[in-house]
């Protein structure tokens, strides 16, 4: 089922084939690709997304690296069924999805990450140790921000923690949209995505 709706090897999954809710955030495609470059992944890499929301990175992921493990982490019961469904749609069958908040659910997981994506939180410092406590050494975490207090906690994180090879880009992106009889361009909005590895 999965080949008819995305037969190609490359990632970039159009927006609107992934099923949404009314109010549950997803990462736009552009963006999602500077996700996904940044954290690198290897054929067996063990990923944790941490605030998976509509489940686009473990869709996209988890077809990239069908001998990888992909752990979807969400809060929110009604949109890990979102998660699912968005898995079932696509073919995915190397995702799996837990319920619970982060950093508390973080303890309970049993596979090491080798990569982490965070996508959000409210706690990103107690995150951000959990996963570091837990990340092997040449381990890679890649976490997103909105907005200005975003990325300054994230900034601060990662210095105290001793985050190495870090890089912070900052999205713009414009898309082609038809209103009316005339065509435009309407921005995406902005997103930072801070990465880095953990070298000691």
């Amino acid at each position: 089922m999965h080949e008819q709706i995305w037969p190609y090897v490359t990632p970039g999954i159009p927006d609107d084939l992934f099923e949404r809710l009314p109010g549950i955030p997803m990462s736009k495609c552009e963006v999602r690709l500077l996700m996904i470059a940044h954290l690198r992944l290897l054929p067996n890499s063990v990923l944790w997304d941490i605030g998976a929301g509509t489940g686009t990175i473990p869709v996209e992921t988890g077809l990239m690296c069908p001998n990888g493990r992909i752990v979807a982490i969400e809060r929110d019961e009604d949109v890990v069924e979102l998660i699912g469904r968005n898995c079932q749609k696509f073919g995915v069958k190397n995702v799996e999805i837990v319920v619970g908040s982060a950093p508390e659910c973080l303890s309970t997981l049993d596979h090491t990450p080798d990569r982490v994506c965070i996508e959000g939180g409210r706690s990103i410092k107690d995150i951000l140790q959990h996963v570091w406590e837990r990340l092997p050494l040449k381990g890679r975490v890649v976490a997103t921000a909105s907005t200005l207090e975003g990325l300054y906690g994230i900034s601060e994180s990662f210095a105290e923690l001793h985050v190495r090879n870090i890089e912070v880009v900052q999205s713009a992106v414009n898309r082609l949209e038809t209103r009316g009889n005339r065509q435009t361009f309407a921005a995406v909005n902005p997103m930072f995505i801070l990465s880095g590895e953990k070298l000691e």
